[in-house]
């Protein structure tokens, strides 16, 4: 899919964010004074759209040294507010890179279960394939059969091969045997996926540690990213998800997906300004062109509906 195909995807994805902010401006900002009963509203209006109370706070300061007491119709406001969301993106809009030097690289995907783990493990092994790299794939999440089922569907599609191990069996062990055998086989990149029953907190964090320490009497580097997967429809509570998982393990990027199916796009500014995490990509819809590095001037305009 061509970029400006993603982007009228992402815009059209991101609708309903738009609706509820790019409307909410329209309506306070037909042509009016920039004083401070018109910034309370539109900070108001920014809250709503899940951009959080501190890019809020930022925003508006931003809007009162520069345009304080000046008449602004809604498309300046638009255009400004863009520019602003953008500047807290760029930051954050890093591509996922492998490093070439290691074989494989390996990517742990951590997150709760529904925020769509598996099927961007699936993605990134379609577009490391096209890339003419060679992924395989880790069900190392061994307590849901359809985790496992899904993830070797994914493998026929791609060709790429998936280690499974019996239901139930030990997700640390199984992730160091794919890591021997990915290591023997010089292949590019090993996609683990884990395990995401967030109702038992201590139980997912031993699960997790225990298959980082295991893998590193393998490669001692391992693992050389860990994404973490959040649904964006979730809105506020993916903030509490990282701050969960960042206690876990070392999390170094994020992936967001189900933007198509939210209104509450504004999240992706408030995590990008609360953790300063990498976004390495976002999801706009279920096929694999859906999934696309993050852009931080397109996803701004993108919300805010210019």
């Amino acid at each position: 899919m061509a970029l400006g195909g993603f982007f009228s995807r992402l815009k059209e994805g991101l609708s309903r964010s738009t609706q509820k902010l790019g409307g909410g401006i329209t309506e306070v900002f037909r042509k009016r004074r920039l004083d401070d009963e018109a910034l309370e509203e539109l900070e108001d209006l920014l809250i709503a759209a899940d951009l959080g109370t501190e890019v809020a706070a930022r925003i508006i300061a931003a809007f009162r040294r520069s345009r304080f007491g000046k008449e602004v119709t809604d498309d300046e406001i638009k255009q400004s507010l863009a520019e602003e969301i953008a500047e807290i993106l760029q930051p954050v809009a890093k591509p996922l890179t492998l490093d070439p030097e290691r074989k494989p690289h390996v990517v742990l995907v951590v997150g709760v279960n529904g925020t769509g783990k598996t099927t961007t493990i699936g993605k990134l092994a379609q577009q490391y394939r096209e890339l003419g790299l060679r992924p395989i794939l880790v069900a190392g999440d061994t307590f849901r059969a359809a985790a496992v089922e899904q993830l070797q569907i994914w493998g026929q599609r791609t060709g790429c091969p998936v280690s499974a191990g019996p239901p139930n069996a030990d997700a640390a062990g199984l992730a160091f045997d794919s890591l021997v055998r990915a290591t023997a086989d010089r292949a590019d990149v090993l996609l683990v996926d884990t395990a995401g029953r967030l109702h038992n907190k201590s139980v997912l964090m031993d699960e997790l540690r225990k298959v980082i320490r295991v893998m590193r009497k393998q490669d001692p580097t391992a693992p050389h990213s860990v994404l973490l997967v959040l649904d964006a429809t979730t809105g506020q509570n993916a903030i509490q998800q990282v701050k969960v998982f960042k206690e876990m393990v070392d999390v170094t990027g994020l992936v967001v997906t189900k933007l198509d199916g939210s209104a509450r796009g504004g999240i992706v500014v408030a995590l990008a300004e609360g953790f300063g995490l990498p976004v390495h990509a976002v999801g706009v819809g279920e096929t694999v062109a859906d999934l696309r590095p993050f852009d931080a001037m397109d996803f701004a305009r993108g919300l805010v509906g210019t």
